[in-house]
């Protein structure tokens, strides 16, 4: 069986269950994807079956059905320790090999978890552009030219190619997020504390969180039940209780308008606007709140004495190791050396205390939005300037920490082709369930909300499921402009299908439900007017048509289906999830 791109967590235990698949075979898999795209740099360590097997080895001793990361493979972002790996923190001259497995890591391999590499980095987890590195530039998992973020850049991206089903990275300002929304993926960032971050090498320990990369909401659920605890020998450490699912009583979002830059700058500010109006169909009361507190917090992380921390760290090896560090990284943590003194810290601690007393008030039970970036740049871009557009990748990001909030990056639909664009949830620490409800109805359970909506306020038009040539960045997405058709959201059907590559001209894809078994399947969900719904219905060639599809949340709208006889002579592609999978999967 060929191993999909996108590497779910819980696609690879049925497929361990069934029998259809091994570990061994799995690995095989990543190691070969790994070598292939050696040239994107985005491992230190990559995956080798030499150090990798004797953690295959250990699954013999482990019970499959309590054992819930049984066989999945994950990536390390190469500031947190694995026993016996160096840790290089993206600087070869600081590296060192840990004795010990970083409780994070540790608690993922208890559980079955298969570690496979470490990944690259901004060096010492300074940068969200993915390129401050002597290890090279990550490369954006879709469109090489842009950067990957940072400074978990190689978490990413390794996700996002299908060489682990999940990834650990850190944040400190964002570098847990922006990858994420870069590369279209989940990107999840703890409540501080809640997580142990003892054998991480620090950026500013007061602030650091381990974060995990994922393709879908369930899997980033199983992580941090599995990593979340009190660290009895972590002084950071706190005990934060398990996420409870609850919708908050509102979502805020921005007042005002929101600055976007970069090449895509006008595309990213559309992609906001469709967000926004997603967001105002989830049934949850919208209200709009001051951006201007958000944006006092993130200030101070880089403009403030926050950065002498990082100094506190690392300052004394840059010092006995001159011309070891990457320029522009040395250049940034040099600033924390002299700048401030006791008296300013004290200033500016007083300072964010009160805009979080501020902030904490307006939060109770709320969830804040914001764009996860407000836009990226070329690799080329970033090493003309590389301390500006660093700056505005960090402008939605860098207050989190600071203000002692959780947070969820999460896609929301691509700004345009292969650039895909997310929003960040953010809540209260301790208050994961509330981001994790939103973004759970967001991503998957609001298919049925807006086709009630849509039946309400309009009754001339039709929600149409679609899953090939007709999505957005496809041959036939004209068609649906042309018969007055707009973009609602991207969704998922139930699992009970099966997807077929079609034997035409050109290549598409064919959606067939199954009686039992099947997978799910994603698509686009359309609006468009009833009275150009005929014409269009007209126009689609044997073998496929239009029927009712089943969403993941249960309900029906009318797609794209296919005549069951011509399966026989069609390829199986199942396993890809999609058709913009299998597309990217032959680039």
């Amino acid at each position: 069986m060929s191993i999909p791109r996108l590497l779910t967590i819980g696609w690879l235990r049925q497929m361990y269950e069934k029998g259809e698949i091994t570990p061994k075979e799995v690995i095989d898999a990543i190691i070969q994807r790994a070598q292939k795209e050696s040239n994107m740099n985005i491992w230190i360590t990559p995956p080798s079956i030499d150090w990798i097997e004797p953690f295959l080895d250990q699954l013999k001793y482990k019970d499959f059905k309590t054992s819930p990361l049984w066989g999945v493979p994950f990536a390390i972002k190469d500031n947190i320790d694995l026993a016996g790996i160096p840790t290089t923190a993206g600087c070869p001259d600081y590296a060192y090999v840990p004795s010990e497995h970083a409780p994070v890591v540790q608690r993922l391999i208890d559980a079955g978890a298969i570690p496979v590499g470490k990944t690259n980095l901004d060096q010492f987890a300074t940068g969200l552009v993915g390129v401050r590195s002597p290890y090279g530039e990550t490369h954006n998992a879709f469109r090489p030219e842009l950067i990957s973020g940072g400074s978990s850049s190689g978490s990413a991206v390794a996700v996002a190619r299908g060489h682990a089903a999940f990834a650990l990275g850190t944040d400190t300002a964002g570098s847990g997020r922006v990858p994420a929304a870069l590369n279209r993926l989940i990107g999840f960032k703890p409540s501080c504390g809640a997580w142990p971050v003892r054998g991480v090498v620090p950026a500013c320990a007061s602030l650091d969180c381990v974060t995990v990369f994922a393709h879908h909401l369930d899997d980033v659920l199983l992580v941090d039940s599995v990593v979340r605890g009190i660290d009895e020998k972590d002084p950071w450490s706190k005990e934060i209780p398990s996420p409870v699912l609850q919708l908050p009583s509102k979502i805020y979002l921005p007042q005002g308008t929101l600055d976007f830059f970069g090449p895509f700058a006008n595309e990213y500010k559309h992609a906001w606007e469709r967000a926004v109006i997603k967001l105002q169909t989830l049934g949850v009361p919208v209200e709009y709140i001051d951006i201007q507190p958000f944006a006092k917090a993130a200030s101070l992380l880089y403009d403030g004495p926050f950065v002498a921390e990082r100094w506190a760290d690392l300052g004394p090896f840059i010092e006995s190791h001159p011309q070891s560090t990457f320029p522009v990284t040395e250049q940034v943590l040099r600033s924390g050396s002299s700048s401030y003194d006791a008296a300013s810290v004290f200033r500016t601690l007083h300072q964010l205390q009160s805009i979080k007393l501020d902030v904490h008030k307006q939060l109770q039970n709320a969830v804040f939005v914001l764009p996860t970036c407000g836009g990226t740049w070329t690799r080329d871009q970033v090493r003309e300037e590389p301390i500006r557009t660093n700056s505005d990748m960090g402008r939605y990001t860098n207050h989190c920490n600071l203000l002692d909030l959780c947070a969820v990056a999460v896609p929301a639909g691509d700004a345009a082709l292969d650039l895909p664009f997310g929003v960040t949830f953010f809540a209260l620490s301790g208050q994961e369930g509330l981001i994790f409800s939103v973004t759970n109805l967001f991503l998957y359970g609001n298919q049925a909300q807006l086709q009630s909506i849509f039946s309400k306020e309009n009754k001339d038009t039709t929600l149409i499921a679609v899953c090939g040539l007709h999505m957005r960045g496809f041959p036939l997405e004209q068609v649906m402009h042309e018969h007055g058709a707009r973009f609602v959201c991207e969704a998922r059907t139930a699992a009970k299908y099966q997807l077929f590559r079609l034997p035409t001209q050109p290549a598409k894809p064919g959606l067939i439900k199954k009686r039992e078994g099947g997978s799910a399947i994603q698509l686009e969900i359309w609006e468009m007017p009833i009275d150009r719904f005929g014409a269009f219905v007209a126009s689609i060639p044997s073998p496929l048509s239009i029927g009712k599809v089943e969403l993941e949340d249960g309900s029906e709208v009318p797609g794209f289906i296919c005549e069951p006889y011509i399966v026989e002579e069609a390829e199986d592609i199942t396993t890809f999830g999609g058709w913009k999978r299998i597309v990217h999967e032959q680039e």
